[in-house]
């Protein structure tokens, strides 16, 4: 069989789309585990596993090929699917006279096509409030900790910032009442903020020596704050709109697994009397627990 052959023939091209549907079925997985250091942990430690979670999957060599797998899935999976809803039409531009498709199919997999366009348009947006500020516009804050004492009657707050070496090292020195700065090296007075602190931040996050120019090392962006923010109606005036629509798709995505994992497998032949009502009954399972935790995740931050 030619390549070209191998991409245009229906049955490969359903097995293409079962691969990548299983597939992207892992990442949820994957994504679903690091969402919940959202909730499993609180405070500043649930913060910095967060943080620190959101740094190595995006500088891990082998997690970055997996990204860019992913990415391609989600793209092949969308235009496959188009495709094939596509191919059924033409093949049958008018409808039988009279159908039941009730009886011969459930309200999911009719509906597959739509669902899928629906969970495809919450990607987009999703990405856009979290992947592209994080990946271009980089405007993500870095990961900051601030502890204030009392000293002689005066509030001082330091600021110290999270490292990826492990460490929160200091970075500004601040007297409450006045608002001055102190030079962290010196202790001398200061009135800027940027001249108390003994780093340079450049490209987002790394810190460099302001005597010697040199590396130190790199702070952790905090998208912890950014995701509790955005779903947080005390900072965010539309939060419930915000948590409303991404509930809703997470049950757009529940109706799509509810059809789409026992299919993937059936696409591939993994089809037996003994075996199949197993498959049918982890997809369902599936379907249910991986887009209700996402929701529920959701949902608990907006409470907090």
């Amino acid at each position: 069989m030619s390549v070209r052959s191998a991409f245009s023939s229906s049955i490969i091209k359903k097995v293409w789309m079962a691969l990548t549907g299983l597939f992207l079925c892992t990442f949820l997985i994957g994504h679903l585990a690091g969402n919940m250091q959202l909730i499993l942990k609180t405070g500043e430690e649930g913060r910095r596993a967060f943080n620190e979670y959101a740094y190595f999957m995006a500088h891990n060599p082998f997690i970055k090929v997996l990204s860019y797998v992913t990415y391609f899935s989600i793209i092949f999976h969308a235009v496959q699917g188009f495709y094939l809803t596509y191919q059924n039409k033409k093949a049958r531009p008018q409808g039988y006279a009279y159908t039941k498709p009730g009886a011969n199919s459930s309200l999911p997999s009719r509906y597959m096509a739509v669902l899928g366009t629906l969970i495809l348009v919450f990607i987009v947006t999703h990405m856009a409030n979290f992947w592209w500020r994080a990946k271009i516009k980089e405007d993500i804050p870095l990961h900051y900790k601030t502890i204030t004492k009392e000293q002689m009657q005066q509030k001082i707050k330091f600021t110290y910032i999270l490292t990826t070496k492990g460490e929160y090292m200091p970075f500004s020195v601040k007297e409450e009442n006045s608002g001055m700065y102190y030079d962290l090296r010196t202790g001398q007075p200061l009135m800027n903020k940027a001249d108390s602190c003994i780093y340079r931040i450049k490209n987002h996050q790394e810190l460099y020596d302001k005597e010697t120019d040199l590396k130190i090392t790199e702070g952790y962006k905090d998208l912890y704050t950014v995701v509790m923010d955005f779903f947080n109606p005390k900072k965010n005036d539309i939060a419930l709109v915000y948590l409303l629509l991404y509930v809703v798709s997470m049950a757009v995505l529940a109706f799509h697994l509810w059809h789409g994992f026992a299919s993937g497998f059936q696409s591939l032949g993994l089809n037996h009397k003994r075996y199949t009502p197993i498959i049918q009954g982890i997809g369902k399972l599936f379907a249910l627990a991986v887009p209700g935790l996402f929701a529920l995740i959701t949902i608990l931050i907006y409470l907090k």
